[in-house]
């Protein structure tokens, strides 16, 4: 079957767009700016005309199409988060700076698929309305620059009920039972509330207005950047520190349940099992993290042990990044405990990428079914989760995904390491870029960056965020249909 250039092109205009109304509104906040306009207008200005153009261009000059297939699926998906990162990184190169074409590209990326890994080393420096454009960035991305495409789709178009079932994994629709384009409004819905949620209590908590907006839009799609070099340890706030950790918990939970949750009044949408495996994780962890920090002596005090303990284990588990304390000067130990929830990630159906604990919950069940039947042989046991049953095809799929997974971390480490990469990060810095945490270890920790890295280690890198925020499959398949239509031209 071959490829519907016109519901391609509409539909990736449409994505464009959303990028387009987001630059307009960094250009306010540039000529909001008390002391006039800042150095980043003009860039700003040429990348929204151009953007926009671009965006409306299949609008004026292609004909509507409904019609849409498995194919032109994934290659609107691909090339709305392609597009959107090449037209994303056009503020960052025409302003300047220490933004390189690749660095450009890095921090657009990172941006839009919410891994907060930065080439910065000064954020301060950057004017107010490109940070603006760079949370924008995290919460285009958190949401998904497809799924901003489908508040739009009238919800009667079959356009819709493909690219929904498409979008939203397979993993975010187990056990939250819900119509198709409902589903669409239900994650949405959340995603703003826990957004206006966010900065309402950074607001109580002493944050500006401007810094409230940004780290809302931040710690909602977990992703991380923000407008001061030290993270949220630069306010010194105990309250700020809190409400993160709230923050980034609720925003890895299935939006699906938090929902359910709120119009019931009720905590029983959330007494699922990959929910409390989750919770139980984030708990164990986080107190062996603090154990250890107070025992090697990183920290003198529990109360300050327990609290940097819990926030990194939280901000790397929901791979938001955001940091309360400098992780360089913690034994390589326990950045190794860390690395666990790094790559589980959070529940499907949230903001965060890579694995998901969802995976690695039906992981563990089916080591225990087949530990179980090699004991007793001629006991047929099921792998379940809660009153589900899964069946065998699904319980591979997720083993080839965790497999397909480290598989990428090997490749990546590999070339991270022959590109002059360290040893350590050049593990722990794939894991984060594929699990879109954004800090590594060392210079690249909490607050370090990744600027001192080589062209072919931020190009690995800039290709394991796109996989690790898409869940690999739909790039792949893209790809694929791109090749196998050269072949056949040829």
């Amino acid at each position: 079957m071959t490829m519907n250039v016109k519901v391609i092109s509409r539909n990736v205009g449409f994505a464009l767009l959303v990028s387009a109304l987001f630059m307009f509104l960094s250009i306010l906040v540039s000529v909001s700016n008390p002391n006039g306009n800042d150095s980043a207008l003009a860039a700003l200005t040429i990348s929204f005309i151009i953007t926009f153009i671009v965006g409306v261009f299949p609008f004026i000059f292609v004909r509507k199409s409904d019609t849409i297939s498995l194919q032109d699926g994934y290659m609107i998906i691909f090339l709305s988060w392609l597009l959107s990162f090449i037209f994303g990184m056009l503020p960052y190169a025409l302003w300047g700076g220490p933004f390189s074409v690749i660095n450009a590209l890095f921090e657009s990326v990172s941006g839009f698929t919410t891994t907060g890994a930065t080439i910065l080393d000064n954020v301060e420096v950057i004017p107010k309305s490109l940070l603006f454009w760079r949370s924008s960035t995290h919460f285009i991305g958190g949401l998904g620059v497809v799924v901003f495409l489908l508040l739009i789709i009238p919800s009667s178009s079959p356009t819709r009920l493909r690219l929904t079932n498409m979008e939203l994994s397979s993993l975010s629709r187990e056990g939250y039972r819900s119509r198709a384009n409902k589903m669409v409004l239900v994650f949405a819905n959340m995603y703003f509330g826990l957004t206006f949620a966010a900065f309402v209590c950074y607001l109580l908590c002493g944050m500006s207005v401007f810094d409230a907006v940004n780290h809302a839009f931040s710690v909602v799609a977990t992703g991380g950047f923000s407008t001061k070099n030290m993270s949220i340890a630069y306010f010194h706030s105990i309250p700020i520190d809190i409400v993160t950790m709230v923050f980034m918990v609720l925003s890895s939970i299935h939006f699906g349940f938090l929902f359910l949750a709120i119009v019931t009044r009720s905590l029983k949408p959330l007494d699922n099992p990959i929910i409390k495996y989750y919770l139980f994780c984030l708990a164990a962890v986080s107190i062996v993290v603090s154990i250890m920090l107070h025992v090697s002596g990183t920290y003198s005090g529990w109360a300050h042990s327990f609290l940097s303990g819990s926030f990194q284990v939280i901000s790397m588990a929901s791979a938001t990044g955001f940091a309360i304390t400098d992780n360089s000067s913690w034994p390589l130990y326990i950045s190794a405990v860390i690395l666990f929830v790094m790559i589980q990630g959070g529940c499907a159906g949230s903001t965060c990428g890579g694995v998901k604990c969802d995976r690695t919950f039906v992981l563990f069940k089916a080591l225990g079914r087949q530990i179980r039947s090699a004991v007793h042989p001629n006991v047929v046991r099921e792998v379940k989760i809660g009153n589900n049953i899964l069946r065998d095809d699904a319980v591979s799929k997720t083993v080839l995904y965790i497999a397909l997974y480290f598989i990428l971390i090997f490749i990546s480490s590999g070339i991270c390491l022959l590109s002059g990469v360290d040893a350590d990060n050049s593990v722990v810095a794939t894991v984060s870029a594929l699990e879109t945490a954004g800090p590594a270890v060392g210079r690249m920790g909490f607050l370090g960056n990744y600027n001192s890295i080589s062209v072919v280690a931020k190009l690995t890198l800039i290709i394991d965020m796109f996989l690790g925020r898409v869940e690999i499959y739909p790039v792949f398949a893209a790809m694929s249909l791109i090749f196998s239509r050269r072949k056949r031209k040829q």
